[in-house]
């Protein structure tokens, strides 16, 4: 071990000892254990490292759904909550219909232009049963279900836990989704 890798775990042990944070804090959950790629970025996000300790809400997307007005809703509820801990994380996908066509230049200035979204996006990703990526993997063992249609929700606490899964008519404000993430915040 690197002599500065020594003196980081010393301090973050003397953190949990004294109470400033704790050891589950230190780990990563599973279900953030994951590199991905911002949507027409370059290189990659490291999801642990970015949203550990906040409550997120992952989302698949797509533009050409008659759920895309979503996105809308998706955005108030994170600009609503974003100073309170949210964050919202959207993975297109065209694993629905093809209903994400798009290259990521594409997708991000829609996005942008149509619903004024300015939470986090990533790279297209497969979400469906069988040609999921493993984030969505993870996602549907810890909640019990994959997506079954475009804009599934995954809700999850500050933890790392999967803490609910939402079915793509749940609207994003006004309901049970906003109320579950207030009573994580």
């Amino acid at each position: 071990m690197k002599h500065s890798s020594k003196i980081f775990f010393t301090w973050v042990a003397g953190l949990v000892l004294a109470g400033t944070v704790s050891a589950a804090d230190t780990v990563c959950s599973e279900v953030l254990d994951f590199e991905r790629k911002p949507l027409a970025g370059e290189g990659s996000i490291n999801l642990c490292e970015h949203y550990r300790g906040k409550v997120i809400v992952v989302v698949n997307t797509a533009s050409k759904c008659g759920y895309t007005y979503q996105y809308e809703g998706l955005e108030q509820l994170y600009s609503r909550y974003e100073a309170q801990g949210l964050v919202v994380l959207g993975f297109p996908s065209n694993d629905f219909a093809n209903q994400e066509p798009g290259s990521a230049d594409q997708i991000k200035t829609f996005c942008r232009l149509t619903y004024g979204v300015k939470f986090p996006m990533f790279a297209k990703t497969r979400v469906a049963r069988g040609t999921d990526d493993p984030l969505f993997r993870a996602l549907a063992r810890h909640a019990g279900e994959y997506p079954q249609w475009n804009f599934h929700k995954y809700l999850i606490d500050r933890q790392g836990r999967v803490a609910a899964s939402y079915a793509s008519k749940v609207e994003p404000l006004g309901g049970e989704l906003e109320a579950a993430v207030k009573g994580l915040l």
